[in-house]
């Protein structure tokens, strides 16, 4: 035993000593004092000659010799001769002092290794520091062959007699800290030389440096630089804490070791590495940061995927960081079975919970919303000195969106707007075109009570965040926080025009769904495409335009066959997509009566598009029927109004054609728009829906 005074000597003189001198140091004097007690042997036997034989009968009177009576004798040794005893005391105090060094104490109790196995990781990463260790090991074994430290060569070092050996079980293989070099031969046997792992002997020398089994797939996140940042869940981080301290007191209570899994749930881009980094920093901790699609990928063997999945909770380990796996959900099951077991803290960060069973643990997850107005301001504060653009407060971006946008603030607030929709492919999509918005309020003709509809549907749209995150009443909308309204009516009664009013109005822009693109006859097909619709214009703060919608949101029908029950499918999702819908949604019909009564219900707004009255028309014939040209030239010769307004009952669609063609006419003709080009436009226009009109009524 070493008394406490010389222990605190030791620690006061060794400060700052720990390392790879003080493991050479132990190494060496224990081969010194193995030399000088094989010399001492070899001095007792006369020399004789034996024609060149290479084991005398002297050696193997001593290779017979037994165990626990040779160590006795070795021992006796040690004690009586004074080189022996003076080499005796200094490996008394380069044991203290090693056994002081906090990355061997760390490794010790992180992997739980036995005296044995510590012994031979210490010989084989001596040999690594000091190769001419290896020579000296070989004369030590008596065979110029076994230059490797072996479990023999520990017995005889660090005197474990009886000889232990070791196992496929044991932690220094299980958990690859170290290796027999000769798998062919039995590696569990006393002579079967070892050598330590590459990167725990850089990590035990002091060269604390990535696995290279893992290569850049790894990332290390200091526990300060992860507290520096803008905590943007701090719901969610609040919950993890409880999970993990109520599991934690419970195995304490019953003195049972267990494994926590905790999965951070939310798209790419939503900050789930950094809540991990928060989380372990919470927790006074790093962050391993381990990406599976690149360390996992389907071409890689399943023995060397659960290799580096082992390698990575050791690397977790070493520097006592809290685990965390990006995109586990896209990786089979059966990889995760390497972690068996006192794994200890581990986060997974996956899109869904679907793909995040990994192994029978205490489990818990918690799932990222959409980022809140005041918390987009503040991480916006952070990145950027700039005032931030409305883009940024209206769109539902992430993240890892919003730090791209702060990086190119200072091109301006169009350089930020194109740039997202570059990425979110929003100008050119095959299920989606934009539409252009040139009307105003001012160009769109409508009776009051419907317009007044049109201007509460407006300010809603503008409002929703300031009633739904300022004002509490998005618990009201568990499902989708979404404003969706119905526009129903005939053709060319201005349900079109009304969405590029709304849109242009609201700032937003306007996306009208391609039904040949969407509409799928293959199975499945429809939904996948109908997901990507609303996934991308939600996100972007659009107005998503279903024109013709009954062709989408129809009436479930009876089963009666394979299509009917598919078609029915798709309708199901529809209903479930547009209760979870998060942005703005115009649905345009001209047959109401068509549409799923399901849908209806959840259309916060109706509007039902008539066809113009007297006074409508006669307000859409004026504004259709230009007076004057932009040099101010007279256009229009005795036009009757009035007349037109009353006598001919046509949609604004019509209207706007009839005056148009009335336009080509007259130019044609190289005079004025006269009554008698917008009469025959007007019947040209009536026709196309059957409608006869007598000439003779207009006196033509």
């Amino acid at each position: 035993m070493i008394a406490e005074t010389d222990k605190d000597t030791v620690v006061e003189q060794t400060a700052g000593r720990f390392g790879q001198e003080a493991l050479l140091e132990r190494v060496r004097l224990r081969a010194q004092r193995r030399v000088l007690w094989m010399r001492s042997r070899a001095n007792r036997v006369p020399a004789e000659n034996f024609s060149g034989l290479a084991i005398s009968p002297a050696d193997v009177e001593r290779m017979l010799e037994d165990p626990v009576e040779s160590a006795a004798k070795e021992e006796i040794f040690y004690q009586t001769d004074a080189t022996a005893r003076e080499l005796g005391e200094q490996i008394r105090m380069a044991d203290l002092e090693f056994s002081q060094d906090p990355t061997w104490k760390q490794l010790r109790q992180q992997f739980a290794l036995s005296d044995f196995e510590m012994d031979l990781l210490a010989l084989s990463v001596a040999a690594g520091a000091d190769p001419s260790l290896l020579r000296v090991y070989a004369y030590l074994q008596d065979d110029s062959g076994a230059c490797y430290p072996t479990p023999w060569l520990v017995g005889c070092l660090f005197q474990k007699f009886p000889l232990l050996s070791l196992s496929p079980d044991c932690s220094l293989a299980k958990w690859h800290l170290a290796h027999p070099l000769d798998q062919n031969a039995n590696p569990w046997v006393a002579n079967a030389p070892w050598a330590a792992d590459p990167h725990i002997m850089l990590w035990l020398l002091g060269y604390a440096s990535s696995d290279p089994v893992l290569g850049s797939a790894v990332q290390f996140l200091a526990k300060v630089d992860s507290a520096a940042k803008v905590c943007l869940y701090p719901q969610q981080l609040a919950k993890m804490l409880d999970f993990v301290q109520a599991v934690s007191q419970s195995a304490s209570e019953s003195k049972r070791a267990v494994t926590l899994e905790i999965d951070i749930l939310g798209a790419d881009g939503t900050g789930k590495r950094t809540l991990a980094g928060q989380f372990a920093a919470t927790l006074g901790a790093d962050l391993i940061a381990a990406d599976a699609d690149s360390l996992l990928a389907p071409d890689v063997a399943r023995p060397v995927a659960r290799e580096r999945v082992l390698h990575v909770i050791r690397m977790a380990r070493l520097t006592g960081a809290v685990l965390y796996w990006h995109g586990s959900d896209r990786q089979s099951s059966r990889v995760w079975q390497a972690m068996g077991d006192g794994s200890g803290l581990i986060l997974f960060g996956s899109e869904s919970a679907s793909g995040a069973n990994k192994s029978p643990a205490a489990r818990f997850s918690v799932q990222l919303p959409p980022l809140r107005a005041e918390m987009k301001m503040e991480l916006w504060g952070q990145l950027c000195s700039r005032p931030l653009p409305p883009m940024i407060a209206e769109w539902t971006l992430t993240p890892g969106e919003i730090v791209k946008a702060a990086q190119i603030a200072t091109a301006g607030q169009n350089a930020v707007v194109d740039s997202f929709q570059d990425s979110m492919q929003l100008a050119q999509n095959e299920l989606f075109t934009p539409l252009r918005c040139p009307f105003e309020w001012d160009d769109i003709v409508l009776p009051p009570h419907l317009r007044q509809h049109l201007g509460e549907l407006e300010r809603q749209v503008k409002l929703r965040w300031a009633v739904y995150e300022e004002w509490g009443f998005e618990k009201l909308c568990p499902l989708g926080r979404g404003i969706t309204a119905l526009f129903s009516g005939p053709s060319g009664t201005g349900k079109t025009m009304a969405a590029q009013v709304l849109a242009r109005s609201l700032g937003m822009k306007l996306f009208r769904v391609d039904l040949s693109g969407v509409v799928n006859k293959y199975i499945g097909e429809t939904e996948k495409r109908l997901k990507q619709v609303f996934d991308a214009c939600e996100r972007a703060n659009v107005l998503l335009f279903f024109d013709e919608a009954d062709a989408l949101f129809g009436q479930r029908t009876q089963v009666k066959d394979a299509h009917d029950r598919f078609a029915n499918i798709e309708i199901d999702y529809l209903l479930q997509r547009m209760e979870q819908f998060e942005g703005v949604a115009i649905l345009a019909t001209n047959r109401k009566g068509d549409l799923d009564k399901a849908f209806v219900r959840r259309i916060r707004f109706i509007l039902d598009f008539m066809p113009p009255g007297p006074d409508e028309r006669l307000a859409l014939w004026q504004r259709a029927l230009l007076p004057r040209s932009p040099r101010g030239e007279e256009l229009l010769d005795a036009i009757d109004m009035n007349l037109l307004a009353h006598k001919m009952s046509m949609t604004g669609a019509e209207i706007t054609a009839a005056a148009l063609s009335a336009a080509f006419l007259a130019r044609a003709e190289g005079s004025r728009i006269s009554m008698h080009h917008v009469l025959h436009a007007a019947r040209r226009e009536m026709s196309k829906n059957g409608t006869v009109m007598r000439m003779g009524e207009w006196g033509n």
